[in-house]
């Protein structure tokens, strides 16, 4: 089997780096503080969670943008139907007049 097999996804490399950076900072907290507020320190890990992943999980956020972008890529989007939407919206559009509330 080669490596390129055996790789993890981008997306669950990702996420799985997110979820410890909100665990991580929850169980310092609750070691370091004790479960009494346990909703607060919950909070307060998503919140340092999500900052440490925006600043320090570029890297994997934008190869994990990149590969579900080349996955979106290979699917057509367009389907028969918004043609025939883009069509009547062209054609309301040529109907009205620019100056018809005007007097």
């Amino acid at each position: 089997m080669s490596a390129e097999k055996r790789r993890m996804p981008a997306w669950l490399r990702y996420t799985i780096l997110r979820l410890l950076l909100i665990v991580v900072p929850l169980a310092i907290l609750l070691i370091a503080f004790g479960a009494r507020y346990w909703l607060w320190w919950t909070v307060a890990s998503v919140i340092i969670g999500f900052s440490l992943s925006y600043i320090f999980l570029r890297g994997p956020r934008e190869a994990m943008a990149l590969e579900l972008a080349e996955r979106r890529g290979a699917k057509p989007v367009a389907t028969g139907d918004d043609a025939a939407e883009d069509a009547e919206i062209e054609a309301s559009a040529h109907r009205e007049t620019p100056g018809a509330g005007a007097n």
